[in-house]
């Protein structure tokens, strides 16, 4: 490499030696100072844009050191005084090569980067994101109004001549060979949409951060740095990132309504048990729900028209906030959301948005709480005590916890959300609750525990209140907050009444373009 180097200023040289050496070695410090201060300086790649030292920061502690590599070829190109342009070609040693592009600036007497675009190697199968893939691997079974879309099916659902995974190594390599597809699959398929493959999942689908201790980290394909969601995080980061077009997913407690609001997707989850279970792995059958994620609300309504047959309940058509769920909410959130609502209101298209009490946001929590792990338990403590050590830290507290519940604190919890249940029913009935999908935007992957734990809690607080009662709910990426990775998207969530699902994706789609055309008016 240092014939490479001969054309480049001496100092400017060690200073890039130094940055490619602290890569391979993952020196987070080295790579910190090789990035210039402040909030002007850039990195990009396939995955995004970060602006500022500390969303760069955030984001590279998360990743892990670069693959074994050589720079093959540099070239230096002087932009003014104390400023060059540097890109130089990386052959790694496992195949390969990639392009990175930087600034370097002189500053207070030592060179730092302001400005960097990277161009990976061509990526083979991303295994955080898929575990089997195809091109397709299932063909479309009819032409269909999905005709040209493919589907990413998170790894709950059966697939015939493959196994469920589940998320978990061991569970998969117990798991018997599937000789039946579920339905669910089978509707996309026969709507004219192709598979594409069977994509990750939080360890049973108990989770909603998005991780796998197994697998790795799904990319949040909008905020680079930031988690993707769960527990249907592979079919939530493959449709984000472009390598399908709709990800077949479930939402207990909030699975696909997180990370559509996490990656800026529309997201819904159908009426509790519109959409067949046969064929799905369960984790708490009575809030287990079936439902799809979308970059746009064009497919995701096509989606809910094929698989739902056309038929919707009619939802009521006055809005109403629920005040707990906005209370709940971060501040910068709160703000973005009172915007929306405003926008909504000066739009003259709808009527005044009224606050509604649906009830202390713990008392929904907490018992659905208890009962999801009594089932979770039932359906998965057996496997999961004959195989000590094969779940990750966080899922096998849960699961752990799930251990402990006695038959009379389920009984009782399911007593506390029968009235909740109906309390829910009746206010869908009578109007349909928009509010925030989620409390803000996607942590940080390096987000401390303690902090995880506390937007999980905070999260369900305001996705179980839907799930208590069976309700379709869809999530629309209509806001846009800061956060430590730059700005991000959180969802706009709305609950309408049983069967009212396909209505609501439609009534999402109108008020997503009475927002859109009002800030575009001159």
């Amino acid at each position: 490499m240092p014939e490479l180097f001969d054309a480049i200023p001496h100092d400017l040289a060690r200073a890039f030696a130094a940055y490619e050496r602290a890569l391979a070695d993952d020196d987070l410090v080295v790579l910190d100072g090789s990035f210039a201060p402040g909030d002007r300086t850039m990195r990009g790649d396939g995955a995004g844009l970060l602006v500022g030292h500390d969303a760069i920061s955030a984001f590279r502690s998360a990743r892990g050191g670069v693959a074994a590599r050589v720079i093959e070829r540099m070239e230096y190109r002087p932009l003014g005084e104390g400023r060059a342009l540097l890109v130089s070609v990386s052959r790694y040693l496992s195949g390969g090569s990639g392009l990175q592009t930087q600034v370097w600036e002189r500053i207070d007497g030592r060179w730092c980067i302001t400005a960097a675009h990277v161009t990976a190697r061509p990526a083979a199968l991303d295994r955080s994101v898929w575990r089997v893939v195809g091109d397709p691997l299932l063909p479309p079974a009819q032409d269909g109004p999905l005709a040209g879309t493919t589907v990413a099916v998170k790894d709950l659902f059966a697939i015939a001549g493959h196994r469920i995974g589940a998320g978990n190594p061991e569970w998969l390599r117990d798991a018997p060979v599937e000789t039946r597809t579920a339905p669910a699959v089978a509707d996309l398929l026969r709507g004219g949409a192709a598979l594409r493959g069977i994509a990750r999942t939080d360890e049973f689908a108990y989770s909603i951060a998005g991780d796998n201790p197994h697998y790795g980290t799904p990319a949040n394909g909008t905020v680079p740095g930031a988690l993707p969601g769960g527990s249907s995080s592979g079919p939530a980061s493959a449709v984000a990132t472009g390598q399908a077009d709709i990800g077949l997913a479930t939402d207990t407690a909030g699975s696909i309504r997180v990370p559509a609001s996490y990656q800026g997707l529309w997201g819904l989850r159908t009426t509790h048990a519109h959409v067949s279970t046969d064929g799905l792995l369960p984790l708490a059958p009575s809030f287990d729900a079936v439902g799809w994620l979308a970059r746009d609300g064009e497919v995701l309504e096509r989606v809910a028209q094929c698989c739902l047959g056309g038929v919707s309940t009619a939802v009521p058509e006055r809005l109403a906030v629920p005040i707990e769920v906005i209370e709940a909410a971060q501040p910068d959130t709160r703000g973005a959301f009172e915007a929306f609502v405003g926008e909504l209101a000066a739009s003259g298209l709808v009527d005044d948005i009224p606050r509604v009490s649906i009830g202390e946001l713990d008392d929904y929590r907490e018992p659905f709480r208890i009962v999801q792990a009594a089932e979770a338990w039932r359906h998965h403590g057996e496997w999961i005590a004959a195989h000590p050590g094969a779940l990750g830290p966080a899922v096998a507290a849960r699961f752990e916890a799930a251990s402990t519940v006695s038959a009379s604190q389920e009984a009782s919890a399911r007593a506390a959300l029968a009235p909740l249940r109906e309390r829910m029913t009746r206010l869908a009935g009578e109007t349909v609750l928009i509010m925030p999908t989620v409390p803000g935007p996607a942590p940080a992957r390096t987000a401390a525990p303690v902090q995880i734990d506390a937007t999980r809690r905070a999260t369900l607080g305001m996705t179980t209140p839907a799930a208590v009662a069976g309700l379709p709910s869809v999530s629309a990426p209509l806001l846009t907050v800061p956060s430590p990775l730059g700005a991000a998207p959180v969802g706009v969530c709305l609950i309408g009444p049983p069967g009212g699902d396909l209505a609501l994706v439609q009534l999402a789609r109108r008020l997503a373009g009475l927002t859109l055309d009002r800030t575009e008016t001159p």
